[in-house]
Order: structure tokens, then C-alpha cells, then sequence
């Protein structure tokens, strides 16, 4: 058996392992706690940013509240309005004053009104936020043992077919299996394909004329645009 025939052979039983590699990493199980696992990890940063931005949110509500004082103790300085008019004071600069510092309060009102629902917004986030984590937790636990089950039986699968490629490994030259075990590391599969009328059956990329030397050699040749690596078949 040549070096090409072993190695085809060695594929065929490689496309085996990578079937199920592909199996176990489209499969449900996989996927729910992979989706479990990954919103438990970024959910403390999450949280965290919540709790956060509603500390932010209810400072600046107090500020809000304490302007808001502020300006109602000036007004009630102008409680004895009545009596600066009766002494004839010119009560224009008053007015001015005190429909100014209105005007602030109801502002300072509306603002406060929409940081207190942006609070309550916030919270709510956050409250529904920490009942999906808790409900996550509860789900990556089931997630987690199904999974483990479901890779130990795909991982017997595959301890059988590893055992099959070392065995078919020990009749294939180092350098052509390493070289096919680099093609096979860049997700590359058909490594092997035959060559047809001087082209790589793959892409259609025709060789270079020290391509098609190296093939009527019997040597291993790499397609230079794919990159997978051909054979003549006899």
C-alpha cells in the first residue's frame, strides 16, 4: 500500500472524528450550556453595572431635592410680601425675583420627575435582571450534568476512532503526517484530493509545472491556492 493510499485510508477514518467533533459542538446540549455558562459570567459585571448606574441616578435625585429646598426656604422669605408693601416697597423687583425662582422650582419638579422614573426603570432592571440570573443558575446546573453525559458518550466514540488513526498513523512517513496534521489543525478537510487533468479537484486550481513534476513523482504536493494536499490516482 503506497504512502497516498495510506493516507486516504487515514482520512476516511479522520472524517469519522471530525463528524463527531461537529456533532458535539452543534448539539443542543452543547449549546444550552455554553448560553447558560457564558450570561452566568458576564451577569456579576452586569448587575454590578446596574446597581451602579441607580446609585448615579438616586445622587443625582438628591441633588435635585436639596436644590428644590433650597429654593422653596428662599420663596418663604418673601412670606412678609404684604408687609413690604404696605411700608412702600417697590414690590416689582420682588415679583421678578420670586416668579423667577417658580419658574426654577417647577423646572427642578420635571426633572426630578423623570430621574425618578429612570430610578424606578433602573431598579426594575435590575430586579428582573437578578430573577433571570437566579433562574440561569438553576438551568446551567440541569444544563451542565446533561452535557457532561452527552460528551462522555461522544468522547468514547472518539477515544475508538483515535485509536484506529494511531494505529493507521505508524504506517505513514513523519513529515507527510505532520503536514497532514497541520492542514487538519487549520480546519481543512478533504485534506487529500486527487488531482484531475492537472487541477486540484477542490478549487480547480491548475498546478504549476513544478506541481505536475513533483506529482508524476509520486511525491506529496500542496496545492497552492487551497493549500490541501494531492495525489494522482493511478
Amino acid at each position: 500500500m503506497s504512502q497516498v493510499e495510506k493516507l486516504l485510508k487515514y482520512q476516511e477514518t479522520d472524517e469519522k472524528l471530525l463528524k463527531l467533533e461537529r456533532e458535539m459542538a452543534n448539539s443542543d446540549e452543547r449549546k444550552n450550556y455554553v448560553q447558560a455558562k457564558n450570561f452566568l459570567t458576564k451577569a456579576p459585571e452586569k448587575l454590578d453595572a446596574l446597581e451602579a448606574k441607580a446609585r448615579e441616578l438616586n445622587a443625582i435625585l438628591n441633588q435635585l431635592k436639596e436644590k428644590y429646598e433650597e429654593i422653596a426656604e428662599t420663596l418663604s422669605d418673601f412670606d412678609n410680601l404684604d408687609e413690604l408693601v404696605g411700608g412702600g416697597a417697590d414690590i416689582s423687583f420682588y415679583k421678578k425675583n420670586v416668579l423667577q425662582l417658580v419658574e426654577k422650582l417647577k423646572a427642578i419638579k420635571a426633572e426630578a420627575a423623570s430621574f425618578i422614573k429612570s430610578v424606578k426603570d433602573a431598579d426594575e432592571e435590575y430586579q428582573a435582571m437578578k430573577k433571570k440570573t437566579i433562574a440561569v443558575q438553576n438551568q446551567y446546573k440541569e444544563y451542565s450534568e446533561v452535557y457532561k453525559k452527552y460528551k462522555e458518550t461522544k468522547m468514547e466514540e472518539a477515544q475508538a476512532v483515535k485509536k484506529e488513526l494511531e494505529a493507521l498513523a505508524k504506517g505513514i512517513e513523519e513529515d507527510v503526517l505532520k503536514k497532514y496534521d497541520e492542514k487538519r489543525s487549520e480546519r481543512i478537510f478533504p485534506i487529500l484530493c486527487k488531482v484531475n487533468e492537472g487541477r486540484c479537484s477542490k478549487c480547480g486550481n491548475e498546478l504549476s509545472l513544478a506541481g505536475k513534476e513533483r506529482i508524476s513523482g509520486g511525491k506529496v504536493t500542496e496545492c497552492e491556492n487551497c493549500h490541501r494536499i494531492l495525489f494522482k490516482q493511478d
